[in-house]
This record gives structure tokens, C-alpha cells and sequence, in this order.
């Protein structure tokens, strides 16, 4: 990853290419009764670079154990919300036609963009 980065980066590209790296999903911080860990969505990492992420920042922390998120929390709808920000897209616009309804691809609720991610 380091020297993608550093390609990017030296190329110019860097500002302009957003970088994601993580899951869909967090492991639990325990072993359980057979071999592996079950799937965690109370606290899981996401590593973003570039094309206007905050260089260096660490947002939000798990509990002591790691297994759910205590502080800054970022919902599902609100990373996508921040993700379709930096690409140059409203996530309001975003719609599409259910059932009858007009829905919004960052989900029913009200998501927010995460300002304190951006430079």
C-alpha cells in the first residue's frame, strides 16, 4: 500500500484518486467456539487517503476490547454519504423508484457528510 501511495503521490495523482481500504464488516475480537471469529458491525477500521481525506487523522475509537465503536461513531449511510462527497456528488440527488417511493441510495434516514475526514 505504501508504495501505491507513493506512486500516486510522486505521479500528482494523489489529490484526485480516493484510496479505501478496508471491509464490509469487522471481526470480534474473540475467538468462538470453532476455529475463526464471527462477523462484527459494532466497530470495525476503514483506511482512506487522498482527494481530500484529512492526511493523518484518527476519527473515533472502540471500546477497551475492541469489539464496538465508543466515540465518533460514522453509520454505513453516513461513510457513503462522505464518499460520494469527496467523488463530487450530492448523496441527496442520489434516487431511486421502490415500490412507489423515491428513495435515496445513502438509506432512509438522514445521513451526514463527515466533515472532520476532510482537509
Amino acid at each position: 500500500m505504501a508504495r501505491w501511495l507513493g506512486f500516486l503521490l510522486v505521479a500528482g495523482l494523489l489529490e484526485n484518486t480516493l484510496v479505501i481500504w478496508g471491509g464490509e464488516f469487522g471481526r470480534l475480537p474473540i475467538s468462538q467456539s470453532k476455529n475463526g471469529r464471527d462477523h462484527n458491525r459494532q466497530g470495525f477500521t476503514t483506511w482512506m487517503a487522498g482527494a481530500g481525506i484529512k492526511a493523518g487523522h484518527i476519527h473515533g475509537a472502540t471500546d477497551e476490547f475492541g469489539y464496538a465503536a465508543v466515540e465518533n461513531r460514522v453509520s454505513v449511510p453516513d461513510f457513503h454519504a462522505t464518499v460520494l462527497h469527496l467523488l463530487g456528488l450530492d448523496h441527496h440527488d442520489l434516487v431511486f423508484e421502490r415500490n412507489g417511493l423515491r428513495e435515496r441510495l445513502t438509506s432512509i434516514y438522514e445521513p451526514r457528510v463527515v466533515s472532520e475526514l476532510l482537509a
